[in-house]
């Protein structure tokens, strides 16, 4: 039996059935559909690959503006930090501004100035309180530098904003926006350079400033700060300079407009330096002052018609009469100054003080003048000039009354007067072998002295010339400078003697001078004229020793005493010794080596000192150094003159007398 399957019925469309034509039309037709299928594939896939580019980019710059973003608040923060702590740091490793610095002021004997010492701002500067400069004084500077100093916290934007309007018109950084406590903090703490860095860090200090620091003292800091223009700092100073007044409060009102136009430019619109474009200024401040109600119309228009006319301490600055510089002497007085008080150098200079000297410009004029006098000086070489150093002291009381440390001295230079390095030669032998034997009571003036050639263990000293007498009186020893006679006296007298002695005058030998040699002036370091100067006031002041010195006393700005010297004049040694060996020492002028050294209506006494130099294939005329220290009634003096460095190039041919007629050229115009 066959079975027939039955198909199931289906829903499905029946299959089509084409003809071999219509198969051939619709092929095309399937063609197309594909393609278009196809481009529509390819384009979804390219817009599917640009959409996921994209999104990639949009990520990435998303990235990209995080990461910036994150370094810009780190670069803010960073600059934040800055900001807040550079200021800080800065105050606190610096002097407080509250600090009042003045330049100290040295006299000399008659009272007048010599110097105004250079301030820790490198100038001259008197410290004035803010009371004590009247309201106009404040308001004009106020009105000029910083108007909204009062209101801003040390920045001032509005200033800032105008500046750096006007900095972008001209395409350069000229306008600063500077308040005045970015001005102070300038000042104080950084240079002028106008760059970014530096404009940063005034702004940090300025804040800083204004968080510790009350309005007040800025502004008070801010006034005696300042430069004003000829090296003075400060509107105190800048008065004196300009006006002559010491108190502020009797600064006119053109005055005080002219005193605040000068910070803009201190070269150009002080008044000194230009009249004009002071005047100029000045009137561009009054106006100011008027717009902001400081000031009336008439106050302003009559303050402007002023014409400045120098005051006469300004005249006398300037003067072209011959005054004396003191470069040397200023050296000493502020090393003195130290000594005294145990300030430094630089806490002295701006410290405000008066130092009262007995400098006598009279004196130190002669020896300046006499100093630039080729004629004294025979053996300069067209390398290197002779030098000399000389030193005045009054033996009445020590102080001396004029100095050179050198022919051509600047501050700063070498100070051969003070400096313990030249071998004195037989101006030592007074105090060394001459003064110790009358000071024992077993010589006297007319005593006999050997004059032999002798030798003493290794050392045998030698006469000039090779020429002995046998014996010989200490006057005739002493006149005619014989060597032998004076080493035979210190071996009689005693070397311990001896070192008292001179210790007695001011000098203090150590052991290496503790020889026979030193009877000749032989000295392991040397002496300084100052010292030789201050040893023989002890003969011209009837055995007395002072020592000697600059400063007479110190006060203070307040005119406090701080120091104040006091009399010595003690007894070190007998009148008998000091008048007889002034005696001799005046015979050694009348008669003896030392005759250039005499003065008209005055007895000097005095001895030369010559060492030689002693050199291999140098004739032996030529000497090292050349000395004579001497006095009158009045003043003693030391002289010395010499190449610093001796060789086969440079030495003295000239004698002692050489010194000797310098000694005199300057006490014949220096003694009152």
């Amino acid at each position: 039996m066959k079975f027939e399957m039955i198909p199931k019925a289906s829903h499905d469309r029946p299959a089509e059935k084409y003809s071999e034509t219509q198969t051939r039309e619709r092929v095309p037709i399937m063609r197309e559909k594909l393609s278009r299928l196809e481009d529509s594939t390819v384009k979804g896939a390219l817009g599917l690959r640009r959409r996921l580019k994209f999104n990639f980019k949009v990520k990435r710059g998303i990235y990209y503006a995080f990461d910036a973003s994150v370094v810009i608040v780190m670069m803010l923060l960073i600059g934040y930090m800055y900001m807040v702590t550079y200021g800080e740091r800065m105050i606190r490793s610096h002097p407080a501004i509250t600090s009042k610095i003045s330049s100290t002021t040295i006299l000399n004997s008659e009272g007048a100035e010599i110097t105004r010492l250079q301030a820790g701002t490198n100038g001259y500067a008197t410290h004035a309180d803010l009371n004590e400069m009247p309201k106009v004084l404040k308001q004009a500077f106020l009105a000029t530098e910083d108007r909204r100093f009062y209101k801003h916290d040390g920045l001032d934007y509005i200033g800032i904003g105008r500046a750096v309007v006007q900095d972008v018109i001209n395409l350069d950084l000229s306008q600063g926006g500077s308040s005045i406590t970015q001005q102070l903090a300038r000042n104080l703490y950084l240079n002028g350079d106008k760059t970014m860095v530096r404009k940063v860090n005034e702004m940090s200090i300025a804040i800083a400033l204004e968080k510790k620091y009350a309005k007040d003292d800025i502004l008070e800091s801010y006034l005696n700060q300042i430069y004003m223009g000829q090296g003075i700092y400060g509107v105190k100073a800048a008065a004196w300079r300009y006006f002559g007044i010491k108190d502020l409060r009797q600064l006119e009102l053109w005055q005080v407009a002219t005193l605040a136009g000068i910070p803009k430019g201190p070269s150009i619109y002080n008044p000194i330096d230009n009249a004009g474009l002071s005047k100029d200024r000045r009137a561009v401040v009054l106006t100011l002052m008027h717009e902001q109600g400081i000031i009336t119309r008439k106050q302003m228009q009559e303050a402007r018609k002023m014409d400045y006319v120098p005051p006469a301490t300004t005249t006398s600055m300037n003067s072209s009469a011959p005054q004396p510089a003191y470069a040397s002497a200023i050296d000493a007085v502020i090393q003195e100054a130290s000594q005294l008080t145990g300030r430094s150098v630089a806490d002295i200079q701006s410290a405000g003080w008066v130092i009262h000297t007995g400098l006598y410009s009279r004196a130190q004029l002669a020896m300046e003048e006499e100093f630039r006098q080729s004629a004294h000086f025979t053996d300069d070489r067209a390398d290197e000039r002779v030098q000399a150093s000389m030193v005045i002291i009054d033996q009445r009381n020590g102080e001396v009354k004029a100095m050179m440390g050198g022919r051509n001295p600047r501050r700063g230079d070498m100070n051969r007067a003070t400096r313990d390095a030249r071998q004195p030669g037989s101006a030592f032998k007074p105090i060394i072998a001459y003064g110790p034997a009358l000071e024992s009571g077993k010589f006297n003036a007319n005593s006999i002295l050997q004059d032999k050639r002798v030798r003493y263990g290794s050392y045998q000293p030698s006469n000039l010339g090779g020429r002995y007498q046998g014996s010989i009186t200490m006057t005739e020893a002493l006149r005619k400078s014989v060597n032998a006679p004076a080493v035979w006296l210190l071996n009689e007298t005693g070397m311990q003697r001896a070192q008292q002695f001179a210790a007695h005058l001011g000098i203090e030998l150590g052991q290496e001078d503790l020889h026979l040699s030193s009877a000749l002036g032989g000295l392991h370091q040397g002496v300084s004229p100052l010292k030789m100067a201050q040893a023989y006031t002890v003969f011209a002041n009837q055995g007395r020793f002072n020592t000697a010195h600059l400063i007479r006393e110190i006060t203070d700005a307040q005119g406090r005493n701080i120091y104040v010297r006091k009399a010595e004049n003690q007894q070190v040694i007998s009148p008998n010794t000091a008048n007889v060996m002034t005696a001799m020492l005046q015979n050694v002028v009348s008669h003896g080596t030392g005759n250039k050294a005499q003065l008209h209506g005055y007895q000097v006494a005095g001895k030369t000192g010559t060492t030689q130099a002693a050199l291999p294939g140098v004739k032996k005329e030529a000497n090292r150094d050349l000395w004579f220290v001497g006095y009158t009634n009045k003043w003693t003096a030391a002289v010395w003159m010499g190449f610093d460095h001796t060789d086969a190039e440079h030495y003295m041919l000239a004698s002692s007398g050489a010194a000797a007629n310098l000694y005199a050229s300057v006490m014949r115009r220096a003694l009152p």
